[in-house]
């Protein structure tokens, strides 16, 4: 990832908003692939994804701090470069089995259908919680987040 590229596009942020705050984190949906981060990138400058979820257990593990209401991350492209910044609307800690299907409708993936998400989160969590010699369960204690995008980056629209 170009740091450069992501301070600029933070720091013009708030120049025009008035802030004075620094870099927050910059982060790439999925799984890190290319091919995931374009995609579900593309789906929070659209407007169809507004909420995403993570493993409570994998911040822990990873020593990474959950996200806050009111905090602001930089989305990344496939290539790392920035693409979008969003602030947390609300932050939830719900057992994976207990997910509604507005949150689930509001990751804007697929058919947009419980099913959908739930079976693809599945496949997710599972081997996400295989890199860390852990064993999926449906009770999976999640960090449900929902978010706004403030901007987007014009630059690579």
């Amino acid at each position: 990832m170009s740091v450069n590229k992501v301070e600029e596009f933070w720091h013009s942020y708030t120049r025009d908003n008035m802030l004075n705050m620094s870099v927050p984190e910059a982060w790439m949906f999925g799984d890190g692939s290319k091919e995931m981060g374009d995609e579900l990138g593309s789906l929070v400058v659209s407007g169809m994804k507004t909420g995403t979820c993570a493993a409570h257990c994998i911040y822990e593990l990873e020593d990474e701090e959950i996200p806050k209401e009111g905090q602001y991350d930089i989305v990344l492209d496939g290539d790392n470069n920035p693409l979008a910044i969003i602030k947390y609307t609300k932050i939830d800690f719900v057992k994976m089995n207990e997910v509604t299907r507005d949150f689930a409708r509001s990751e804007g993936e697929g058919d947009l259908s419980y099913d959908y998400w739930y079976r693809e989160h599945v496949k997710f969590f599972t081997w996400e919680l295989s890199q860390h010699g852990l064993t999926f369960t449906p009770d999976l204690l999640l960090v449900c987040q929902t978010f706004e995008v403030v901007t987007v980056n014009k630059d690579l629209l």
